[in-house]
């Protein structure tokens, strides 16, 4: 299993350890991940092959960039000396520039790769295209993703759809304190919540405009950001002065904090523009969240599906805000929500349930390349 600059720890090594517990041997090739904790990956080898002199200088260090820029042709070529003798199958599940990169993968087949975010289209959309046309199998999550690739010419047969794995491992570690801005907020009082990168894309613009609609409810911004100073600086402006208040982290939490600050919350939104799928709404399944979503991508179609979230029209504050205000509002149908997404995590999106379908797809490469 390949991810060369760790873009996703908690998937890779979830589903790599689900994998090896249904006796699946499993090295994942990755990368320092230099962002936080990472979970561990029992009952797999992880070897981090790719970047390690960049690495070792730090996520914040300067020019860590172009150092990682030299360092990855050199990391490719190693790692495609390195496949070929001890594999059945090389499982993709990002390269660091997939329109140069390959050019320069082994030959070595079967190899899959998962579709975790298409690009919106243009010259990235056709490029990605063109890497999973060269696979023997790709895997798409969601049906959506599924359904755009098939529309730009890839076999429908070499397509599967295999859904992102509730990340219960959150709900295992030792919870942390919640970090101070948010510790003051009184014990009683309803917290909606917005968590992850924030990103233009993500719609927190969108959150901060519905809750001036739910003065009973405080908004709480966790993450890192990915905006410009300036845009960020007002959008905290305008959340200050919601009649309800708000309070933001703007870093990366550690793990014990993610604990904390999903199971203080009463509302999980996620007010998103685009997305294929989000890491955010299955850490919110496995924490048996209420959650609010945009109709579209993949929570959208785990809402269609399920019933285990409520669903609102993109770009629509004023319909967020009816959802989010008869969850703050309603008990009875907050828990009823709550109690969907649980089950959820342990039924249809449990990473053995994951691995299962992961395996078929290995099964079914394997064999076509040994004819």
């Amino acid at each position: 299993m390949v991810d060369p600059s760790a873009l996703t720890p908690p998937y890779d090594r979830s589903l790599a350890s689900a994998l090896a517990a249904r006796g699946v041997e499993v090295e994942l090739l990755t990368s320092r991940f230099l962002h936080g904790e990472v979970p561990d990956a029992p009952g797999c080898q992880v070897t981090e092959s790719f970047y390690r002199r960049s690495g070792a200088r730090g996520g914040s260090a300067p020019l860590r960039l172009p150092f990682k820029a030299i360092e990855h042709l050199g990391d490719l070529a190693r790692f495609s000396k390195t496949i070929g003798t001890d594999q059945d199958l090389v499982h993709y599940q990002w390269l660091t520039a997939p329109g140069f990169d390959r050019h320069f993968l082994p030959s070595f087949r079967p190899r899959v790769m998962t579709a975790h975010h298409l690009p919106e289209g243009g010259r990235a959309f056709r490029g990605v295209v063109e890497l999973l046309s060269g696979m023997d199998r790709t895997i798409a999550r969601p049906e959506a993703t599924r359904d755009r690739l098939v529309a730009a010419g890839l076999d429908p047969d070499r397509v599967a759809v295999s859904p992102h794995g509730a990340f219960d491992y959150l709900t295992r570690v030792e919870p942390l304190a919640l970090p101070a801005p948010l510790s003051a907020t009184a014990p009683n009082r309803p917290v909606v919540l917005f968590f992850g990168l924030i990103r233009p894309n993500k719609g927190l613009d969108l959150l901060v405009e519905a809750m001036a609609q739910i003065p009973e409810a405080e908004l709480w911004i966790v993450g890192k950001s990915k905006l410009p100073e300036g845009e960020l600086k007002e959008l905290a402006a305008r959340a200050d002065a919601l009649p309800g208040g708000s309070r933001l982290v703007s870093r990366f939490v550690e793990e014990g904090e993610i604990r904390s600050v999903m199971e203080r919350a009463d509302v999980l939104v996620l007010p998103y523009r685009s997305r294929d799928e989000s890491g955010v709404l299955h850490a919110g399944l496995a924490f048996g969240k209420a959650m609010v979503v945009t109709d579209l991508g993949g929570p959208g179609e785990l809402a269609g599906r399920t019933d285990a979230v409520v669903a609102v029209p993109p770009e629509d504050p004023a319909a967020l805000a009816l959802a989010i205000r008869d969850l703050v509002e309603h008990e009875d149908t907050r828990m009823e929500l709550e109690r969907r997404a649980a089950a959820l995590a342990e039924s249809e999106l449990s990473w053995d349930r994951v691995a299962e379908q992961t395996i078929a797809v290995y099964e079914e490469a394997i064999a076509e390349a040994r004819r």
